[in-house]
């Protein structure tokens, strides 16, 4: 199951609005066969699996990270295919969530007399496809703010300097949670400020698509985000009533970025953020990097958005400067968010935080699908 992990892992980012799913089929204790989700969310991972086994898979054990899909839809039924190849065996990490999927994979399976275990692994299994799991369960993408800082909570330096705060290995595995993502998303402060290109630059990278939140129409047009080439669309997000300037302000770069307009509720500047994300999902993003600044920080946490936060803790004081989150007056400390399972890790000199908000707590244990009824 580790090694499926793995398999799927490579995967994230490639396969929306399917999930990355691994498989790996062992009989007599030998590999015969392996398989991830591709790019696109097909071939599915089980019959790139079935295919490299070819005859092998009679009577062998299939581990499957995610539950085999039940449906034919652009591609035929997994469960099917492994009854149909004679795999004695299937080992599933968790259940799938989506409706015409959610037990029926598995009851299929037994009902062709293959023995299944479900449950190795679950954990792991549902963190990896957290955001196809938050998609499908609550029509919103699972959302993690990030945010790079001094050791007194400075995300900048009085003059607006921020680079860089974090260290190189800290960026470095931004840039690989950038791949994973569906979106990357900022404020328009930090499109002025910072200019940022917000792509990924691993190696084996892909650009997530860029969601400028921005109520005023305050980015500027010759923002980098909005000219450098990807293969990614430039996303921006304003009040409904700023369509029409906002078409007129910011024009495609032929040799840029694909620019798409949301166009969403919101007064004084405010963006509904809780619509945006309802509808990223509904154009199926499943996983969204928030990236900041402060203003963007406070409205998300105040609207109940985020799931989880990560926060690169620089060991550096600056004293003054802007903060990593704004716009929340509390006075009392009883008011705070509180988070919940936090963990430390040491990262190139850094200490990445790690918690989960509330939100994402319960909707971590409460959020296992049960078996449909069939």
């Amino acid at each position: 199951m580790r090694l499926a992990l793995e398999l799927a892992r490579a995967q994230l980012g490639l396969t929306t609005p399917n999930p990355a799913v691994g498989c790996v089929i062992v009989r007599g204790g030998r590999i015969v066969g392996r398989g991830a989700t591709a790019a696109g969310g097909r071939p599915h991972a089980e019959a790139l699996a079935l295919g490299a086994a070819g005859a092998r898979a009679r009577g062998a054990t299939a581990y499957v990270s995610l539950e085999p899909c039940a449906h034919r839809g652009q591609t035929p039924s997994c469960a099917r295919a492994l009854a149909a190849a004679g795999v004695a065996r299937v080992v599933a990490g968790c259940l799938d969530p989506y409706p015409p999927v959610r037990g029926r994979g598995l009851a299929i399976l037994r009902r062709a007399g293959i023995e299944v275990v479900a449950g190795v692994g679950e954990s792991a299994c549902r963190r990896l496809n957290e955001g196809f799991i938050a998609r499908v369960t609550r029509a919103m993408p699972f959302v993690t703010l990030k945010l790079a800082m001094t050791l007194d909570g400075r995300i900048a330096a009085a003059g607006g300097d921020s680079r860089w705060i974090s260290s190189e290995e800290s960026r470095a595995l931004v840039h690989r949670w950038r791949r994973e993502a569906d979106v990357v998303m900022v404020g328009a402060a930090t499109v002025a400020a910072d200019n940022p290109r917000l792509n990924c630059r691993s190696a084996d990278g892909r650009d997530p698509a860029r969601v400028i939140v921005d109520g005023r129409l305050s980015a500027p047009p010759a923002a980098k985000v909005f000219h450098l080439p990807s293969s990614a669309p430039t996303i921006l997000a304003t009040a409904a009533e700023n369509l029409a300037r906002a078409r007129r302000r910011y024009r495609p770069d032929p040799a840029g970025p694909a620019l798409e307009l949301i166009g969403l509720p919101g007064a004084a500047g405010k963006i509904d953020l809780a619509a945006l994300m309802r509808e990223l999902a509904r154009r199926g993003y499943a996983k969204v990097l928030l990236e900041g600044g402060a203003h963007l920080a406070g409205a998300a946490l105040a609207a109940d958005v985020v799931d989880r936060v990560a926060f690169f803790v620089a060991p550096k004081i600056l004293g003054c400067g802007a903060p990593a989150v704004s716009g929340r007056a509390l006075s009392r400390v009883a008011d705070a968010i509180a988070l919940e399972n936090p963990r430390a890790t040491p990262l190139g000199g850094d200490l990445l935080i790690e918690a989960e908000t509330a939100r994402g707590a319960r909707r971590r244990r409460t959020g296992r699908p049960r078996p449909a009824k069939n």
